[in-house]
Formats: C-alpha cells, sequence, structure tokens
C-alpha cells in the first residue's frame, strides 16, 4: 500500500462484489430454471424428503403426549411397548429421509454449479480483446468463483426455507389442535420477536458489508506485495507495507469482532423470547391441569412444540440476508453471460481458404472508443513470403495493425478493410483464418503443463517430429533436452523455471508448429537479452522463409534484413523501404536507428584485459 496508513478505497470490483439483491428476484429464479431442469427427479426427491423429514420431527411431541396420556397415565405397558417401537421407526424415517434430501440438494447443487462455471467459462472465452480491456480480471474471477459459489447455495437454501415453512405452520397447526387458547397464549411474543428481527436486520446487513470489504482490502494487499515483492525489498518498503497491512488487518479484526458482537446479542435475546413463551404455557397450562382441563402429556407436549416454535423463526431470519447475496450473485452472474461479444463472424461468414499469404492493410482507419484513432488512411501490402517490419515510436499505432490483422479487433464498416489473399477478413470466420497464422508477443505467457503441451497448445494434433523441428528451427531444442525430463518438463506458473529468453525461445516454437503460412512478430524480441536476440535472429532466417511475416519491432537491429520496413508515425506511414534507403534518407527511420544503435546494451563501452576501452560490438 502506497502513502498513508490509511483503509484503502475499495476498488470498483470489490464495491460491486457487495451489493445485495431482493429476497427474491424473479429473473434470476427464471434464468436458473433451466440449470435446474436436469435435476427434476432429485429436487422432487428433496422436497419429498424434506415433507417426511418435518412430519416425522413435527410428531415426536405429539407421540410423547399419547404415550404419557394414553399408555402410562392408565398403566398400558404393552401399549407403551408398541409406541417405543414405533417412536424408533419414526426416528428412523427421519434419519433416512434427511439424509436423502442431503444428498439429492448437494447433487442439485453441484450439477448446477458444474453448468454454470462451464458456461461461464465458455462465455468468457468467445469474448473479445476489447472487453478485457475494460473489465477488471478480478471482477471476472469473483464472477466465476466467488458468485457462482454463492448461487450454488439457493437452491438448497430453498429446500430448508420451504423446510421452515412447513416446520413453521405443523407446529402451529399442532399447538392449536392440542389447546387453541394455551396456543394462542404461547405466540403472544411472535410479535415482538418479528419486530427484534426487522430492527437487527439493516445492522447485519452493514456488519457483512463492513467484513467483506475488509476481507476483499486484506487480500488485494496480501497480493500486491506478494506480487510486487522484488520492488519492495529493492526500495526497501518491508517496514513500511508492514504497518500499513497492521492497519487493514487491524480493521479486518474490528469488523469481525463487531459482526461476531451483534450476532451472539440476537441469540439470546430469541432464547428469552422462547423463555417468556415457554414460562406462560407452563404457567397456565399447570393451572390449567389443577382445574382438571388439561391433561399433563399435551403440556409436556406444548412446552416441546414451543421450543421448536423459534427455530424456524430464527432461521428464516438468518436466511434472509443469505438469500439477499445469493440473488445478487445470480443478477451478477446472468448480466454477465448476457454480454455480447461486439466482435462476432458476420452472418454467412466462410471458412478461410488454404492461405497463400498475401496481407494487404486498405485505406484502414481505426480508433478506440471516442479517442484519436491509432490508424489514419493505412495503406500497406505484403507479398506471399515476404517479410514486412512495422516500425516508429511508442504509440505510433504498430500494436493495433498486428490486432486488426489477428481479428482481435475489427475495422468499423466505411473505415477501409484487412483483406488476406484478396478476402476481407470480416467475412470469413475467425477461426478458420488465425489457425493458418502464427503470433509471438513481446511478453511470452506459458501455460502449466509440460513444455510439449505447451508447444502444442492450441494444435495438440501436431506430430512430436514437427515439435522437434520447430523447437530446433528457433534455437530451442538444445536447451529443452538438457532439462532433466527434456519436452515433458512441467513448466511452474507462467514458465516461472525457465529464463525470460527461454520462455520467449518456448513461445515462438509454438506460433510454427503447425507451420502457419502467415506469421506475426509484435515486439517478440523487446525483452530477451541480447545473446538470446541474436540467436533468434539466426533462427528468424530460416523461421520465416516461404511465410509472410509482419514484424512489429522496438529493437530497429532485428528489422534490417526485412524485405521492406514501414514506418508509422501517430498512425500514419510517413516512410516505406528497405533499411539503405530509409537511412539514406536520414529521416525518421534513421533517427530512430540511431537512438535505438547508441541505447543498445551491446554497444555499452567494456574493457578488455589491457584496461583499454572498445565497445561491446567489437568496433574501436
Amino acid at each position: 500500500m502506497i502513502g498513508h496508513h490509511a483503509m484503502r478505497v475499495p476498488s470498483r470490483a470489490e464495491q460491486d462484489d457487495e451489493l445485495f439483491g431482493a429476497v427474491y428476484d424473479p429473473r434470476v429464479v427464471r434464468r436458473l430454471l433451466p440449470y435446474l431442469r436436469p435435476y427434476r427427479k432429485l429436487l422432487a426427491v428433496a422436497v419429498v424428503a424434506m415433507l417426511v423429514s418435518t412430519g416425522t420431527g413435527v410428531a415426536v411431541p405429539w407421540l410423547i403426549k399419547i404415550g404419557i396420556d394414553s399408555y402410562i397415565a392408565t398403566g398400558d405397558l404393552g401399549g407403551l411397548s408398541w409406541l417405543i417401537g414405533f417412536f424408533v421407526a419414526n426416528a428412523l424415517v427421519n434419519w433416512g429421509a434427511s439424509y436423502a434430501q442431503q444428498i439429492a440438494m448437494e447433487r442439485v447443487g453441484q450439477g448446477m454449479l458444474y453448468r454454470l462455471r462451464r458456461d461461464m467459462f465458455a462465455h468468457l472465452q468467445r469474448q473479445p480483446v476489447s472487453f478485457y480491456d475494460r473489465t477488471e480480471v478480478g471482477r471476472l474471477i469473483s464472477r466465476v468463483l466467488g458468485d457462482v459459489g454463492q448461487l450454488q447455495e439457493l437452491a438448497s437454501m430453498a429446500v430448508i426455507v420451504l423446510s421452515d415453512f412447513v416446520s413453521l405452520i405443523a407446529i402451529v397447526v399442532a399447538m392449536l389442535l392440542l389447546d387453541v387458547k394455551l396456543g394462542l397464549l404461547a405466540m403472544a411474543v411472535l410479535p415482538i420477536l418479528v419486530a427484534v428481527m426487522y430492527a437487527w436486520q439493516p445492522f447485519a446487513r452493514r456488519s457483512f458489508v463492513r467484513v467483506r470489504r475488509a476481507i476483499s482490502v486484506v487480500n488485494s494487499d496480501l497480493n500486491e506485495n506478494i506480487a510486487g515483492v522484488r520492488v519492495v525489498q529493492g526500495l526497501n518498503r518491508q517496514d513500511h507495507n508492514r504497518k500499513a497491512f497492521d492497519v487493514n488487518n487491524r480493521e479486518h479484526l474490528d469488523a469481525n469482532l463487531s459482526a461476531t458482537a451483534l450476532s451472539s446479542g440476537l441469540m439470546p435475546g430469541v432464547d428469552l423470547l422462547t423463555g417468556i413463551s415457554l414460562g406462560l404455557a407452563i404457567y397456565f397450562g399447570g393451572l390449567m391441569i389443577t382445574e382438571g382441563a388439561l391433561q399433563v402429556g399435551v403440556l409436556i407436549a406444548f412446552v416441546m412444540y414451543v421450543q421448536r416454535f423459534f427455530d424456524p423463526v430464527r432461521n428464516l431470519t438468518m436466511q434472509y440476508s443469505q438469500l439477499q447475496r445469493s440473488m445478487a450473485s445470480g443478477a451478477r452472474i446472468f448480466d454477465l453471460l448476457d454480454t455480447q461479444p461486439d466482435m462476432v463472424d458476420a452472418p454467412g461468414a466462410k471458412d478461410m481458404p488454404a492461405i497463400k499469404g498475401e496481407v494487404e492493410f486498405r485505406d484502414v482507419s481505426f480508433g478506440y472508443g471516442s479517442g484519436p484513432d491509432a490508424l489514419k488512411h493505412v495503406d500497406m501490402r505484403a507479398r506471399p513470403g515476404e517479410t514486412v517490419a512495422v516500425v516508429g515510436p511508442s504509440g505510433a499505432g504498430k500494436t493495433t495493425l498486428a490486432s486488426l490483422l489477428m481479428r482481435f479487433r475489427d475495422v468499423p464498416e466505411g473505415r477501409g478493410a484487412v483483406l488476406v489473399d484478396g478476402m476481407d477478413v470480416r467475412q470469413v470466420k475467425r477461426d478458420s483464418l488465425v489457425r493458418q497464422m502464427g503470433m509471438v508477443l513481446q511478453e511470452p505467457f506459458l501455460f502449466s503443463g509440460t513444455i510439449r503441451e505447451n508447444i502444442k497448445y492450441n494444435h495438440a494434433d501436431v506430430s512430436d517430429d514437427r515439435m522437434v523441428e520447430a523447437t530446433k528451427a528457433v534455437g530451442a531444442h538444445d536447451f529443452v533436452m538438457r532439462l532433466e525430463k527434456g519436452y515433458d518438463t512441467v513448466l511452474q506458473e507462467r514458465g516461472g523455471n525457465l529464463s525470460q529468453g527461454q520462455r520467449q525461445l518456448i513461445s515462438f516454437a509454438r506460433a510454427i508448429a503447425a507451420d502457419p503460412r502467415i506469421l506475426v512478430l509484435d515486439e517478440a524480441t523487446a525483452s530477451v537479452d541480447s545473446h538470446t536476440e541474436a540467436m533468434v535472429q539466426a533462427a528468424l532466417k530460416k523461421l520465416l522463409e516461404g511465410r509472410t511475416a509482419v514484424v512489429i519491432a522496438h529493437r530497429l537491429s532485428t528489422v534490417r534484413d526485412a524485405d521492406r520496413i514501414v514506418v508509422l508515425n501517430s498512425g500514419r506511414i510517413v516512410e516505406e523501404g528497405r533499411h539503405p534507403e530509409l537511412m539514406a534518407r536520414d529521416g525518421l527511420y534513421a533517427r530512430l536507428y540511431r537512438m535505438n544503435f547508441e541505447e543498445s546494451p551491446t554497444n555499452w563501452p567494456v574493457r578488455d584485459e589491457s584496461g583499454n576501452g572498445r565497445s561491446g560490438n567489437g568496433r574501436e
């Protein structure tokens, strides 16, 4: 945490996760029905089991009343023996029904959880890059993990709430059947209990929000400081960050203690009202027994019903906030699922035939939102097998150009077109286009798994011979074979057990494993060291043979051998030609090249063993 030791303001994602919904949201329930429909039989089993469990539970005090008044009071031990057997059978049925209810609802909940997460993951995979540019990753993870888990409890909770309602109605009916006056007297404290619960709800809600906000801040602080531990230690911020974390951690502690105190205060209050109701029932019931107007067994059963009467009321109140959170989670999940990709294949789009490799940008203009255009009337063409380098200062539009070619974004209608082999890429299916293309980004991203799985990531049908051929082409085969398990070496998260250069070489091999006809390199050598860059440069000569390549470059030393160099500035093409031609013009490219050459680590002065100065490239 940078700056003061005060509580950090929660992000939009954290604030969004704190929202409560209505206790019943018909839209959420309606959208959940398709996910519940495959489990109709299990739901029916759960409901029937719930009714049996509730009925057998409510029957216990009535059975005790029968035993006392009909058998014990009359000395009928034979009848009592039969009643005990029936009592045991009732308990066994209750246990079996409760077990069946829990198992059925767990299968329903887990099945719904599986289907929802599957649909959300598939939906997120279909979203274009622009969606992730405007959406926080933490917020999406919260939806897939937190909200889906919260919603899973809704089905189980619905059955539990129904069970509490049925229990409450059954207990009220039983008490009134035993004795109407005593039943009404025992329920006299119910309005007080409802008022207490109603007054408690706003405090409980605020308490929950405070706890959730506090833990969000603690988790965010923890993640930030662990992920940035090198910067923290490099700047010697450990003590300062520990103090800042203590402030946030203390707030979390105080929030939890406050919530515990609030919850602990409610239960004794409910117990107090239960005690008052029991006292009224025992006092007036005792008077009625002395007057001969009530049997002892009836009073004992009545006392047991009074004790049970407050349990479903208390449970329903406790479930109130949980229902609100589940409904809010459902609303957020379905809002996300309703987010339509803003870049989809056009109606009637055709499969891209086998690519020959011609690429053309025809009068392309493109901008992000309401900002200025990143590309302005760009005309550029790459013939099959030609290597075209695109260079320019930061913000010139180089990466935008690569994004349009790979169809991460589409050129708006009326603002030009990107064509491959003369076909507008907007009129073909994206999948059929990009599977014949390869791309390497500046930051290599490797997935958890083996090196073999990473190279074959998007083309599992590639043979091992082709995989080895690709790694040899980029100079990665030797270091892979030096690893303990070779191609079956398991990579840590994001390839953490490889160097930056090794990760980039693996990403090169992955890009060419399926022999793409068009290769896009977006600053692909910007993050590698000089030794690795030299190795990659040597490999690229073989790598690019017979392929059309669009090379976005920051290090201009990597594009000197390109067939053509296109220079972008402020979204426009300002120069175009081969390296010698552009250097001879002494324009923007020449200035950028000289600056780049002077800044290159390979040209920093070093000293030989005699102490004389020389440049890193061997020139005096």
